[in-house]
């Protein structure tokens, strides 16, 4: 049965199929006015019967020739094209439909159809421009739209055609959406149900990410008959995946005639990171910044959970619901603080203060939410209140860390019935008394609920809202959102760029940061001299300050792309584009004056039409080449559904509300030289000047020591000859509580029947704040017995906590000083990794104007204290090119010889010469004891009294 409801399209034959003409019945969104005129058409939800008889092309007697969909993804952005071609194969006259379900946070940006030769083409235009030019074709049939399905993630785009028989119909969809990563996925769902056997049915879905790709899985959800039928191909970064079933392959069964492929097609993905900076990326004049960190400790919560248990939720909901919580309440750890607030016409609370996720009081809350017994009303507002005055009280008495993460997350199922009952009034008393570290997340169960009122009250309080459907997998649901927030790793993120370098940017700033998510800011890149684009990410971890910075050349992916056959190649300027719409719209939506949502309106239209992007704002006007024959597709609002198809959900709510876009001025810290960067040949040799004294004892190669003596003024070298997996105190310092350990490795094989050893992993172990800070090729890792963070050598990085601070420059080397006064910096080494006999390795630098206690101690610590040295009786040795001498030192005579090592700080691959009087037998008589007195247990040991 047709509804008037549902917009759809038609076309009537005339005069031998010569003569078209179209009509319109759509929504149109009066701006002058928030009141909506008495019965007004809403779009329409499809009953779960509709949506079971849901066919992607509709005709009772017709020939499906070919049914194709392609997806193409650069860098998270999609742009998916429908094509399918149709003869009518009966006797006379029918109505074809072309249905498509498509994902909610999509936009459509095109539509085509050909019908007998007759060719119409789509463009996206102002609502009113195009009503006006579709109302002088003046019409008959109804027009093309978008519906809501009575589905989770997807709405359907419907379309009619009117044909004589044997006309051939081709249809064209085009929609574009921008992968949001949930759970450490990105994940691409096209809706595959064609209602019957396709001679050519073919799914491609190509992927390029240009940092390369780490992991593509493609979870059959159409059946395990297909299981074989879905093929991957992969490299470093790109992946195919191809559906391609044949007839006989399509059939239900051997000799059924009915189509079995009837589902999801789904691709989750994933990209391989660099470094926990993020991914910058330069193209079409247009800059994208993605940002996912990992290998970083869990924030603490403290959440109050607000659970609605009014009669609307007797039975499956409330089932679902406390089957929900109590896989939520087991999440909880001892670090994190909760609390429950049920409500009904009343409000009570669990406990009306926050306690600790101990499993005793799990135990006791998990009790009392399966005791619970609906009925009643519903009062939002008060329920709402308790829990905000609950957050305060525990910040006000300081029970909460500072650093933790604080939120409401409110679940229910229908709008307000008891006490305040105006929602734009509950609106305003919850804003006025949530505090700006304070997060709200609405859960709406079901149909019945305003679910743009909850998601306006989230996006305005730093959070986000989420539809749960009313199913046997609620719970499912419930847990699987839950996960999203659980696990918040970041606050107060902030992504800058230097000044005149950038303009237009969206939201760069974040309230939260939450694992397994993303955040993705974009703009435009000004022109500039360098060629280069810098980011600067500053955030605060349990703890920690980070500030990260990376960068990337302007020109150097647009190059790459080009010889990209199946990318995407305007998808930053599409993507800048789509996330400042949806920001727009969700702005709109909290617009506080007429004036404000006018010029929102016309920044979201005018985006929209250069962009060519269906949204509530504009339509999608199709006519014939000779403009003689129009139709139209619009995409009207429905607050029953939201305002913003899910954007606030992409990894953490935006802190700013800022109406308009804007450039963003960044001054950096005083550590960032800002400076044009190097040609790639200079670059490579590394910093000219490092700021570390000249005066350093340092460790490096296969291991050599350099020990400078201010004093004598002059370098003293030795090695030491030890064994793979062996652990060197360097450092000892009780009375400082610092303590620097490496533990050794081997090269590859023998080189002239010696295996050489290098230092692999350097720790810095600070016992005043109980840090320490481990040093590999791969990574740099930081642990305070609670809590570990990891980053790796691809990003500058700058990163604080109590009194240490940790300087990395991207693949060079890493500096830790601690409370102000001692310092090493360990630098990087990497070989090519297809050498046979050499690995990475790190070597050691630490200033001879280091602070120490009188306890201090260690191969190198020892000569903080400088001994008296002397040399006399210099005279040709065996190699003519070395002198030999006798020294003096610690009641010792040693011979010695002259030669010189290697200081990299400023040529890392050819290093500068240290001339220096060399020890033999791995520094005996010059170190305290034998070299073997030096290794310890564990690499945060400290050095036994010797």
């Amino acid at each position: 049965m047709r509804r008037l409801l549902l917009l759809l399209l038609g076309l009537l034959l005339l005069h031998q199929g010569r003569c078209f003409e179209f009509v319109i019945d759509g929504e149109w969104e009066d701006e002058t006015s928030d009141v909506r005129p008495q019965g007004r058409h809403k779009r329409a939800i499809l009953t779960s019967e509709e949506q079971e008889d849901f066919e992607a092309i509709r005709g009772d007697d017709i020939t499906v020739k070919s049914y194709k969909m392609e997806s193409r993804i650069t860098s998270r952005f999609a742009h998916t094209t429908v094509r399918t071609s149709v003869v009518n194969s009966a006797t006379t006259a029918q109505s074809i439909g072309f249905n498509v379900q498509i994902p909610k946070r999509a936009f459509i940006t095109n539509f085509t159809m050909n019908v007998n030769g007759i060719i119409f083409l789509g463009s996206v235009k102002e609502k009113t421009v195009a009503r006006n030019l579709y109302a002088q074709a003046r019409a008959r049939g109804k027009a093309a739209g978008i519906v809501r399905a009575n589905s989770q993630d997807m709405e359907t785009f419907k379309t009619e055609v009117h044909v004589p028989p044997g006309s051939h119909i081709e249809f064209e969809l085009h929609y574009q959406e921008m992968m949001q990563r949930k759970l450490g996925f990105y994940e691409h769902s096209l809706y595959l149900q064609p209602g019957r056997l396709v001679p050519q049915f073919q799914v491609d879905v190509y992927i390029y990410e240009p940092n390369g790709i780490s992991t593509v899985e493609t979870p059959n959800m159409l059946g395990s008959q297909f299981s074989d039928f879905i093929k991957v191909t992969s490299s470093k970064d790109k992946a195919h995946v191809v559906f391609k079933p044949n007839l006989q392959q399509q059939r239900k069964c051997e000799n059924c005639s009915g189509s079995a492929v009837d589902g999801v097609f789904t691709v989750k993905y994933d990209v391989t990171r660099d470094s926990n900076a993020g991914e910058l990326q330069v193209s079409d004049g247009h800059f994208v910044h993605f940002f996912a960190p990992s290998n970083l400790s869990p924030l603490p919560k403290n959440i109050v959970f607000v659970i609605d248990v009014s009669g609307s939720m007797w039975g499956v909901k409330m089932k679902q619901t406390v089957e929900a919580m109590q896989a939520i309440l087991d999440d909880l750890t001892i670090d994190d603080h909760f609390s429950i607030v049920d409500f009904n016409h009343n409000v009570r609370c669990w406990n009306e203060e926050l306690v600790q996720g101990s499993s005793i009081q799990v135990t006791d809350a998990k009790k009392y939410i399966q005791s619970i017994k609906p009925n009643g009303g519903t009062n939002i507002n008060e329920a709402l209140m308790r829990a905000v005055q609950m957050l305060v009280r525990a910040s006000n008495q300081g029970l909460i860390d500072p650093r933790s993460v604080s939120m409401i997350i409110l679940v229910s199922d229908g709008d307000p019935t008891v006490g305040e009952i105006k929602l734009s009034t509950i609106q305003k008393n919850v804003k006025r008394v949530m505090r700006e570290e304070f997060s709200l997340f609405s859960l709406g169960i079901g149909f019945d609920v305003d679910y743009d009122f909850l998601e306006r009250i989230a996006m305005e309080n730093r959070g986000m809202a989420q539809r749960i459907y009313a199913n046997h997998d609620a719970a499912e649901q419930l847990r699987a959102f839950y996960s999203q927030v659980s696990s918040p790793l970041l606050r107060r993120i902030a992504v800058q760029f230097p000044d005149d370098a950038v303009s237009d940017v969206t939201h760069n700033r974040f309230d939260k940061y939450f694992s397994g998510s993303e955040l993705v800011v974009a703009g435009k890149v000004l022109p500039s001299e360098s060629g280069v684009l810098t980011s600067f990410t500053t955030a605060s971890a349990a703890r920690l300050d980070i500030t990260l910075q990376t960068e990337a050349n302007t020109a150097e992916l647009d190059m790459e792309l080009a010889k990209q056959q199946h990318s995407f190649t305007g998808f930053a300027r599409q993507m800048w584009a789509y996330i400042t719409v949806k920001q727009l719209i969700a702005e709109r939506s909290l617009a506080p004056t007429a004036a404000k949502k006018r010029k929102i309106t016309q920044q979201i239209m005018s985006l929209a039409v250069e962009h060519q992007f269906v949204t509530p704002l504009t339509a999608l006007l199709v006519e014939s080449e000779d403009a003689k024959e129009r139709l139209l597709a619009d995409s009207p609002r429905d607050p029953k559904h939201g305002c913003c198809s899910g954007m606030t959900g992409a990894g953490g709510a935006s802190a700013s509300n800022g109406l308009a876009p804007r450039t963003i001025v960044y001054h950096p810290p005083p550590w960032v030289q800002m400076t044009t960067p190097a040609p790639r040949s200079q670059a490579e040799k590394g910093p000219e000047e490092w700021a570390l004294p000249q005066q350093v004892n340092l460790v490096d190669n296969d291991p050599h020591f350099i020990v400078h003596l201010p004093t004598s003024n002059m370098d003293v070298c030795f090695n030491i000859d030890s064994k793979p997996g062996h652990i060197l105190n360097l450092v000892s310092d009780a009375g400082a509580g610092v303590v620097v350990n490496g533990q050794l490795i081997g090269s590859k094989k023998l080189h002239k029947n010696h295996l050489s050893t290098y230092f692999g992993t350097i720790s810095v172990y600070y016992q005043p704040d109980g840090l320490s800070v481990t040093v590999s090729p791969d990574s740099v890792s930081m642990t305070d017995g609670s809590n570990n963070h990891t980053f790796t050598w691809g990003a500058t990085a700058e990163i604080s906590q109590d009194g240490v601070r940790i300087s990395i420059v991207k693949n060079s080397h890493v500096t830790v000083t601690m409370n102000n006064n001692i310092q090493v910096m360990v630098l990087l080494h990497r070989v090519w990794k297809k050498n046979p006999v050499s690995v990475d390795f790190l070597g050691i630098y630490i200033p001879h104007a280091n602070q120490y206690s009188p306890l201090v101690h260690g191969l190198i610590g020892q000569f903080s204290r400088e001994p008296e040295v002397s040399v006399h009786g210099v005279h040709e040795g065996v190699d003519p090119l070395k002198k030999e001498a006798t020294m003096e030192v610690k009641g010792n005579q040693l011979l010695v010889t002259r030669g010189w090592q290697k200081d990299y700080r400023r040529d890392k691959r050819r290093g500068s010469n240290v001339y220096c009087w060399f020890i033999h037998n791995s520094g005996k008589g010059f170190i305290d004891g034998h070299y073997t007195d030096y290794i310890v247990p564990n690499l945060d040991s400290f050095l036994p009294t010797l």
